[in-house]
């Protein structure tokens, strides 16, 4: 309630980046003060429950909701998240040179409509200074994806240099690696989204992944994560590539550049749309996923997702974990805690014991 009748009134009176700067900035510094975790623990902690905790590559995720990339860009504020009640986190998206993005302004709130557009062009600080700021982290209190990308001025017969740099200077600050090439504000990124460049990318990706393992920082998964635009015949090509390719799983999905519904004035600017417009979009690209690779590959949801419904709705479509963004916006760090517990409730009402027998439920 603190968020909604104090900090939310604030902070949307603010420029939207500004406000994303001093939410990322505060959370930093609390974060990094005595006793600030602990603070912020006891503020918005989630209890753990174990029908909710689930081992994925190896890797303990303690509930299923995790923070997508694209809010903490430059691993600036892991500490203070992880203690909100997330099961997991995303970092970036992270390229090998650091980049301003593109004009300002670039992001854009359509309250009406629950939503976000972006056109923030993977504004960042480099993998050097994300670095620094993950070994400052040290260990981590929930996983830790890094999101990876191009930069915009390497044309994409170039763009897997780029993903290999960024594994190679990020590999042992990450528990996991999401390759981004689903961005749809880096002329050209979603190109690398089929055929024989996506196969080119994935096997120097994997190639690089492999190399790093072998010098003793042990195997560490990576996932793709996929855009809610593309057709069908698309989703099956990429998917097919994506199974050969030998990746740990997808993300479904990115933002969207679909208008389709929306009301508020903001929806003729450029970007990416996030938040409730995308909800049902990204439930069928998931069951559409979850039915080409048989459950096989583990997906992490993520498209507008701000009630437990929302959540639960893409693991039955086969999501093992899911991701939000826009929802913490627009509800503020409670959203982990009624979030978990609906999901609870949610199971316990269709007779399950635990999170796994609910994944993919209704795609078979």
């Amino acid at each position: 309630m603190l968020y909604k009748s104090v900090a939310k009134p604030i902070l949307f009176k603010m420029d939207p980046e500004k406000a994303h700067h001093l939410t990322i900035d505060g959370l930093s510094t609390v974060g990094n003060i005595p006793g600030g975790k602990q603070l912020l623990r006891a503020m918005y902690g989630v209890p753990h429950a174990q029908e909710l905790a689930q081992e994925l590559w190896g890797i303990r995720f303690n509930n299923p909701v995790g923070l997508a990339a694209g809010l903490d860009k430059n691993a600036k504020a892991v500490k203070g998240f992880s203690q909100l009640g997330f099961g997991f986190m995303e970092v970036g998206t992270i390229t090998p040179k650091p980049q301003p993005g593109n004009e300002l302004p670039r992001l854009f709130r359509l309250p009406a409509d629950r939503a976000l557009i972006n056109r923030m062009g993977f504004n960042n600080v480099g993998t050097s200074e994300m670095a620094a700021n993950l070994k400052k982290t040290g260990r981590h209190d929930i996983p830790v994806a890094v999101n990876i990308g191009k930069n915009k001025v390497t044309p994409n017969e170039q763009a897997e240099e780029d993903y290999r740099i960024c594994i190679r200077d990020l590999y042992t600050y990450g528990d996991f690696f999401v390759v981004n090439i689903s961005s749809p504000n880096t002329p050209d990124l979603r190109n690398l989204q089929h055929g024989d460049d996506l196969r080119r990318l994935l096997a120097a990706v994997t190639e690089e992944m492999k190399l790093q393992a072998s010098k003793g920082y042990g195997e560490k998964p990576v996932l793709v994560k996929i855009a809610p635009d593309l057709t069908d015949e698309e989703i099956e090509l990429t998917v097919h590539i994506i199974k050969e390719s030998g990746v740990s799983g997808i993300i479904a999905t990115n933002t969207t550049l679909s208008r389709q519904g929306l009301t508020h004035p903001n929806r003729e600017q450029a970007g990416g749309l996030s938040g409730v417009p995308l909800t049902k979009r990204s439930t069928e690209v998931i069951r559409r996923v979850y039915q080409l690779t048989e459950g096989q590959l583990p997906i992490i949801g993520a498209g507008g997702i701000f009630t437990a419904q929302d959540a639960y709705d893409k693991i039955r479509a086969g999501a093992s974990l899911v991701e939000v963004y826009t929802a913490l916006i627009y509800e503020g760090p409670g959203l982990l805690n009624r979030m978990n517990k609906g999901l609870q409730q949610l199971l316990k009402r269709d007779g399950f014991t635990h999170i796994s027998q609910a994944i993919g439920v209704d795609s078979i």
